[in-house]
C-alpha cells in the first residue's frame, strides 16, 4: 500500500517558543511527535532529541521488518532518547529536569502499523468515517478516567490534565507503551501534540478529520481550530492517509 502525509507545527497564541518537534521519513513509514517540557529551552533539547534519534536510525535497514522487529527497533530508538536526555541533563544542571513526550508511528508495508508511546501526543485512526484513539495519555487525569472518576472531557478541561505521570528524560529507565494492527486503503492517521487535542473535543476533532480534503490542508485546518480555541500550547500535528496501490 501506498500512502501520502503532512505535517506542521504552530508555536500557538500563548506560548514564547516552540519546544514541539516532528519527525518524518514517509519511505520508510515513519512518524513521530515529541513535546518537550523544561524551563530555559531544556524542553526545545528534549524534543529535538527524539528527532534526531529517530532522524539517525534507519526504519527499514533490511527491508520490511515483521511487527515484533518493528516493535523491538521502536522500543529501542525510544529508550535511546530517554538513556540520552538523562545523562544530558545530569551533564547540564541548566537543563536539569527537561523531558519530553514521543509517540512514533511506523507502517509497514504489508498493512500493519505499529506504535510506541510514552507522554500525552496522540495518535488516532479515523477509517470508515470513525475516529479510534490508538494510544492512551500517561497522566494524572487519565488516571482518573479509568477510575471512572472524570470523562473524557472533563479530563481534558481540568487544571492538571497536563501532570505527566511518564515522560522521556525523567526516570532512567522508561516504561514504553507499544500497540499494533493493520491498516487498509482509506485510513487516515493523526498524530499530534496535546496542543491540539487539549484545545478541542474528539468530537470537534472528528469532524474536522473528516473533512475530505488532503493532508496538508487538514494538518493547516486542525492548526486553525486549536488556535481559534485559544492556542495555549504548542500545536503539532502529522496526517497520512492510507491509498490504494
Amino acid at each position: 500500500m501506498r500512502w501520502q502525509h503532512a505535517a506542521g507545527t504552530d508555536i500557538g497564541q500563548i506560548r514564547k517558543q516552540n519546544e514541539d518537534a516532528f519527525f518524518e521519513d514517509a519511505g520508510a513509514g515513519m512518524f513521530v511527535v515529541a513535546d518537550g517540557m523544561g524551563g530555559h529551552a531544556a524542553g526545545e533539547v528534549a524534543s529535538r532529541m527524539v528527532r534526531e534519534h529517530f532522524s539517525a536510525r534507519q526504519a527499514n535497514p533490511e527491508g520490511s521488518p515483521t511487527v515484533e522487529q518493528a516493535r523491538e527497533l521502536l522500543r529501542g530508538i525510544i529508550a535511546g532518547v530517554n538513556q540520552a536526555i538523562v545523562s544530558d541533563s545530569r551533564d547540564n544542571p541548566a537543563r536539569s529536569g527537561m523531558g519530553t513526550t514521543a509517540t512514533a508511528l511506523l507502517l509497514l508495508p504489508e498493512g500493519n502499523y505499529v506504535i510506541g508511546h510514552v507522554g500525552d501526543s496522540r495518535a488516532y485512526v479515523l477509517r470508515d468515517g470513525e475516529l479510534c484513539r490508538l494510544t492512551e495519555d500517561h497522566t494524572y487525569v487519565q488516571q482518573l478516567v479509568n477510575r471512572g472518576r472524570l470523562t473524557d472531557e472533563q479530563a481534558r478541561l481540568h487544571p492538571r490534565s497536563s501532570l505527566l505521570t511518564r515522560a522521556l528524560g525523567t526516570e532512567d529507565a522508561v516504561e514504553i507503551d507499544l500497540y499494533d494492527g493493520s491498516f487498509q486503503p482509506g485510513d487516515r492517521f493523526v498524530i499530534s501534540s496535546d496542543g491540539l487535542t487539549g484545545m478541542i473535543s474528539e468530537d470537534e476533532l472528528g469532524s474536522v478529520v473528516r473533512l475530505e480534503v488532503e493532508p496538508e490542508k487538514l494538518v493547516e485546518r486542525l492548526i486553525e481550530a486549536a488556535n481559534q480555541a485559544g492556542g495555549s500550547d504548542n500545536i503539532t500535528v502529522i496526517v497520512v492517509d492510507i491509498l490504494a496501490d
